[in-house]
């Protein structure tokens, strides 16, 4: 049996009961079907790099989704006139070194994020000021209810900051998605990220070509451990990418952090209205703003350095980014949740702040 570690960017996860890796769309329907009317339980795995699976491995039926292809298509007169179809099993970094080799704009400062493309909406995945839902029209989906695959336009998805409906409940299988990009200037979407815009020497909201634009990403990933390369392993990069999200407060729960706590504030979206000629305006009631920390940030100042690690476990945090909890090699399922565990009640002791799990847990408990 095939130990899932060896599909995982964190090199952890005993093996499953079955593997299954459909290679064409058809294959993927019919097997994810089949194994979807057995008794037996069932994991989808797509590029294995958000993902905890348990030292045990799997009791059941895991599908790795393996298809591959990727077709372009025009919509004249749109601000974004390409339309890419890309099916699920491509690599998500596969997709953007496409797009930037075009001239395309729109996922630029997605570059060199792990995974599979059909894993990137369930996350919204998001870098560097931008976020998939910025240029997602529609995904086709394999409904688990129906058994058909359904085509489900971006809104109706409940995108938010590295969440989604298919995240929060919809069971089913992402097969193929599309994406609205540009390609009149070969520039990139406007910088909206303080860090990007200064490791390329410019200002928040100006344009950069975008092959310019995605070798910045890429170094900025490097230098944090961020970069996964399966030809070249760095120990700092076997990990899942970011453990923790960071969290979403209220603003006058953020009124109490230090001065110096980074935060992004974001206000709650006013709904149009229309109201009658000659009414009076109603005053406005706004509801309260909430406020986006580091969870870096608040790891670090809970006193836990980069390279931390419990005594004589195998996983610690990154030497190059607290965010990350990183494989130093042989390291557990069990290693790396207690090393969680130790970092969550750290940083909810000193800050009242609970830290939520960015990775899939698969078989194991925060």
């Amino acid at each position: 049996m095939t130990p899932l570690a060896e599909l995982t960017t964190f090199g952890i996860g005993g093996p499953a009961t079955t593997l299954l890796q459909p290679s064409t769309r058809d294959e993927l329907v019919e097997q994810t079907l089949g194994t979807w009317g057995s008794p037996e339980d069932w994991l989808i795995l797509g590029g294995g790099s958000n993902v905890v699976i348990a030292d045990e491995g799997f009791d059941g039926v895991v599908v790795r989704v393996a298809t591959r292809g990727m077709s372009a298509t025009r919509v004249e007169g749109s601000a974004r006139p390409v339309r890419l179809t890309v099916e699920a099993g491509e690599p998500w970094d596969a997709v953007v070194a496409h797009t930037v080799a075009n001239g395309w704009s729109g996922i630029e400062a997605l570059s060199g994020i792990p995974g599979s493309a059909g894993a990137a909406p369930v996350q919204n995945i998001g870098a560097y000021g931008q976020e998939l839902s910025s240029s997602l029209v529609s995904i086709d989906f394999l409904d688990f209810d129906s058994g058909r695959v359904v085509r489900i336009p971006a809104p109706e998805l409940g995108l938010g900051y590295r969440t989604s409906a298919l995240k929060r409940g919809r069971l089913g299988l992402v097969v193929a998605l599309e994406l609205a990009l540009g390609d009149e200037t070969s520039l990139s979407q406007p910088i909206a990220y303080a860090q990007l815009a200064n490791a390329l020497n410019v200002r928040i909201g100006d344009r950069v070509p975008v092959a310019e634009l995605r070798v910045a990403v890429l170094e900025l990933r490097a230098a944090k451990g961020m970069l996964w390369d399966p030809e070249h392993p760095d120990p700092d990069s076997a990990s899942a990418g970011s453990f923790f999200t960071n969290p979403v407060v209220s603003e006058n729960f953020a009124r109490g952090l230090p001065a110096d706590a980074p935060r992004w504030p974001t206000a709650p979206e006013e709904a149009a209205r229309v109201l009658p000629l000659g009414s009076d305006i109603p005053r406005i009631v706004r509801g309260e703003y909430l406020v986006k920390l580091s969870a870096a940030w608040l790891i670090e100042h809970a006193g836990i350095t980069r390279g931390f690690a419990l005594p004589g476990s195998r996983a610690a945090i990154s030497s190059k980014h607290t965010l990350a909890i990183v494989n130093r090699g042989g390291a557990t399922a069990a290693d790396v949740v207690q090393l969680a565990g130790y970092i969550q009640t750290r940083v909810l002791a000193e800050f009242g702040v609970s830290l939520q799990p960015e990775p899939v847990l698969v078989g194991v408990q925060l």
